[in-house]
């Protein structure tokens, strides 16, 4: 019996891990760029969420140009309120009025004060 033995497959390019994780004997690469990354994503999104921060608890500063056009509308809300009252006043009158009218209107000639 003979044995043949097959030559084993070429292997292709083998990773190695101590190409990423160390250089030259130094501090890892992969751990600096993390290192590198949360720290610029700190410093860049830092201020941005004290802003969103004070927003949600309502401390941030208002527009004083919104709060303005804010007053001036309240002004007229009471301006229209007190004209809706006097509206309301008016159709009361208005109603009296054409009641009375109706009244002398279907009255008999005797009860209206008319003279003959």
């Amino acid at each position: 019996m003979i044995i043949v033995q097959d030559p084993t497959p070429p292997i292709g390019p083998q990773f190695d891990p101590n190409l990423i994780w160390l250089n030259d004997g130094g501090p890892p690469v992969v751990l600096l760029i993390v290192i590198a990354a949360l720290t610029a994503t700190v410093i860049i999104l830092w201020p941005i969420m004290r802003a969103f921060g004070r927003r949600l608890e309502g401390r941030g500063t208002p527009d004083p140009v919104l709060k303005a056009d804010v007053e001036h509308l309240h002004a007229r809300l009471g301006e229209v309120d007190s004209l809706q009252a006097r509206v309301l006043e008016l159709e009361e009158r208005v109603d009296f009025a054409e009641r009375l009218l109706s009244r002398t209107h279907d009255a008999p000639k005797g009860l209206r004060g008319d003279v003959g």
